[in-house]
């Protein structure tokens, strides 16, 4: 299979527009048999449930060029149980988890021209989504939905090597107790949107949200987990009803205690012990894990020991071994990669 002619190493983390994509409706309580199709167009009526009430939901995952030359995707069973559990959160149908494995499969295998090629940097996004698309005005949820699949081939995160970054306790809040912190519902991202373009404008690359019942507690970022280290090499998760479930949150802690042989912890982490740790990352599908080098808690700096230049060592190992996995460079555990072509 010939790939596209694309500068795979100049690819930025933006969308480029690929041949085909996966489309199922709902209608009279039930999902039709799905289809792939090159029309990359939604059209809709103007008083869709979507528009009117945020009745949508999104994942995120990725396609790899392995070193052997095969396409396979990273734990996309978990994606689909992710999506089930918002879907039942938002009171929206959901699609079947071994559809959606089947459809983000078809998706790939039909664009794999644009899978970028191993060595390049650059892999294959994948976006599957669901909204309520029947017009709604009073205040209740759909009655029809469509569930699509898109993908988008998407260069590395950090352009020219990964730097630590620094982040600022920020002063609105991401999620309530008994709201939706816990499902990737795109109005949690939507409320996040002020918070992090005022961040920018003052010189944070992110905002570290804490519990909003107590403000004492570390949550999470606008759109990762936080992991830490500590000075005796525990890896540490923060943990809480309204963290998304990270799966490379959860991917990474096995791999630090199955692979690595550290001891890990997935407990509550309080504001006040985050100075004594000796590393700091935010881990996602995007970067994997974005080292953290300082942190700002208004106007207190904190300052962790692996510093502003590079990785922290443990960060970098755990780093190492889970794309090393995604790569094909170590034997992965059952049923994490799943084979395309």
């Amino acid at each position: 299979m010939e790939k596209k002619n694309i500068d795979w190493s100049n690819l930025g983390f933006s969308y480029m527009e690929t041949d085909k994509r996966y489309v199922s409706n709902y209608k009279d309580g039930a999902w039709d048999e799905g289809t792939l199709t090159t029309d990359a167009n939604v059209v809709l009526n103007e008083c869709a449930c979507v528009f009117q009430y945020a009745q949508t939901c999104f994942e995120g995952l990725k396609a790899y060029t392995t070193e052997d030359g095969h396409i396979v995707t990273f734990r996309p069973d978990l994606n689909a149980q992710r999506m089930a559990t918002t879907a039942e959160r938002l009171k929206m149908p959901v699609f079947p988890e071994d559809r959606f494995v089947d459809a983000v499969h078809k998706v790939v295998e039909a664009n794999a021209a644009y899978v970028p090629p191993y060595g390049s940097g650059a892999t294959l996004y994948i976006r599957p989504y669901m909204f309520g698309s029947n017009p709604v005005i009073g205040v209740k949820p759909a009655d029809e939905y469509q569930f699509r699949v898109f993908t988008t081939p998407v260069g590395p995160y950090f352009k020219g090597g990964v730097k630590p970054i620094t982040i600022r306790v920020c002063d609105y809040d991401r999620a309530a107790p008994h709201g939706t912190g816990h499902v990737k519902a795109g109005l949690n991202y939507a409320m996040s949107l002020y918070a992090i373009v005022d961040a920018h404008e003052k010189g944070y690359d992110e905002n570290m949200y804490l519990d909003s019942a107590t403000r004492t507690k570390v949550e999470e970022t606008g759109g990762a987990n936080f992991l830490f280290v500590t000075k005796d090499n525990t890896v540490v998760t923060p943990k809480s009803p309204t963290i998304l479930p990270s799966i490379t949150r959860r991917s990474l802690l096995y791999v630090a205690e199955h692979y690595l042989g550290l001891k890990t912890e997935e407990r509550e982490v309080y504001m006040d012990e985050v100075k004594d740790f000796a590393e700091c990352g935010l881990c996602g599908t995007a970067a994997v894990i974005s080292p953290v080098g300082k942190i700002v808690d208004h106007g207190k700096e904190i300052c962790f020991p692996s510093g502003m230049e590079k990785m922290g060592p443990t960060i970098q190992k755990l780093y190492d071994t889970l794309t090393g996995i995604q790569m094909g460079h170590i034997e992965a555990p059952e049923g994490w990669i799943h084979r395309i072509c």
